[in-house]
């Protein structure tokens, strides 16, 4: 975690604190729950809960126990009976370690997922208000990165809200997908803990019970949630590099809000550089580095092993605090992005008259003329504007097979642009309903 590239919301999920508060309430749950069965006396699970319930757990103390213990949750039993006091001995009755961190890693991830839906829903606020606000502005849309035909930026933003409106219901499936709890005890069998401690803890701490635990909860679960963060990452990317190709300075159809004060480089100060989408780029690539190790992490030894706990202690904040992160940026650079439409009809219009080649390829085609003599008719005529940079109208204009076959008033009525827009309102209709 690079305090650099976080939030403190998010930060805050994955702190020492938020954690051992996480575990003692996995603990005492489970002593309500071993008290209602008679297991314990309810006395000491009340007592639990008013010696521990409000104490803020000492780190630094936890810390030291487990520098002499070497495992770190025997280090807060420890601390916890030194809170607690006898009634202590009656705490993880029945539980195995695995117990507490999963279920434990599993609420950690579940908070995060909320956060990241919330951040998710904040993004695509902004990329509707500025789809409909664009909805009808023409630029060019490019194939290989090379003029194609017109579309508008309304589109270009529309696509991204039908992405990233995926994205969330990815992220609502790994949620679902994430949120089990394994109170299963020692290689999963219940031998020395009834389930419906499993179930008592599950339903207090917003999970479900893991159908079957081998000691350790399943790890394709995780694998599946942390790509899709990684999946998400990569949509942020392609709108962040798409940012970034608008706002090349031959270009210059979008640019990044450049603030009073701002400044653009050490060297030179003319630039303006489109340095948040950038940084996304920059960004998405981590999150994504974070799901392959959480595949890797699906095949532990027999009923357990701990591979997997040193990647997780990782993965697990650092690849959800990352794309917090990167949502909110992204939905800023969204929300203050400068538009310039008049660049966009600069650039569509600086092959004069190209983007509209299909269509006078198709009309001709339909006068009666074999799609391989259309080709060659449109492109003999357009590489004239690429290579001598000719006015493409004018030159079907003056050439006696284009006009023979369509007619003068026929090739003007092909440039012109509403026909690329005329069913604008079909497609978002069918991405905002």
């Amino acid at each position: 975690m690079v305090p650099r590239y976080s939030r403190p919301e998010m930060v805050q999920i994955w702190s020492p604190e938020t954690k051992f508060r996480i575990w003692f309430e996995i603990e005492a749950h489970a002593c309500d729950a071993l008290a209602d069965l008679g297991v314990i006396p309810k006395e000491s699970a009340k007592t639990i809960w008013e010696k521990a319930g409000n104490v803020e757990f000492d780190v630094d103390r936890i810390d030291e126990i487990e520098r002499e213990t070497k495992h770190d949750v025997i280090a807060f039993l420890t601390h916890l009976a030194e809170i607690v006091g006898d009634d202590a001995r009656f705490i993880h009755q029945g539980m195995t370690s695995s117990d507490v961190l999963d279920t434990c890693f599993n609420v950690q991830l579940t908070r995060a997922a909320d956060m990241l839906l919330e951040g998710l829903d904040k993004l695509l606020a902004v990329l509707k208000t500025r789809a409909m606000e664009h909805k009808n502005t023409v630029c060019i849309g490019r194939s290989h990165g090379i003029h194609a035909e017109p579309v508008t930026f309304g589109l270009k933003m529309a696509e991204a809200y039908a992405e990233f409106e995926r994205c969330k219901k990815r992220l609502e499936f790994a949620r679902e997908e994430i949120s089990t709890c394994a109170i299963s005890g020692a290689v999963g069998t219940f031998a020395n803990i009834d389930p419906q401690i499993e179930a008592h803890v599950a339903e207090k701490m917003g999970l479900i019970p893991e159908p079957v635990s081998t000691q350790v909860i399943p790890r394709d679960r995780h694998a599946m949630f942390f790509a899709s963060l990684g999946v998400i990452a990569s949509s942020i990317e392609r709108l962040a590099t798409e940012v970034r190709h608008l706002q090349r300075t031959e270009v210059l159809e979008v640019e990044e809000f450049f603030s009073k004060g701002q400044k653009g480089s050490s060297a030179m100060p003319h630039k303006r550089n489109p340095v948040l989408s950038e940084n996304l780029t920059g960004l998405a690539r981590m999150v994504r580095a974070y799901a392959m190790p959480a595949m890797e992490n699906v095949a532990l030894w027999h009923e357990r092993d701990i591979s997997h706990s040193s990647v997780e202690r990782m993965i697990g904040p650092d690849a959800t605090i990352t794309l917090d992160f990167a949502l909110a940026r992204l939905t800023g650079l969204m929300e203050k992005l400068v538009i310039y439409p008049d660049n966009m009809m600069r650039n569509l219009n600086q092959f004069r008259g190209l983007v509209h080649s299909q269509r006078v390829l198709l009309a001709l085609t339909q006068a009666g003329v074999s799609r391989e003599d259309s080709y060659r008719l449109v492109q003999r005529n357009a590489m004239r504007v690429w290579e001598e940079g000719k006015d493409f109208l004018e030159e079907l204009l003056a050439d006696d097979e284009v006009v023979k076959a369509l007619g003068e008033k026929e090739i003007r009525e092909k440039f012109d642009l509403g026909y690329h827009t005329k069913h604008v309102d079909t497609i978002f209709a069918r991405v905002f309903g």
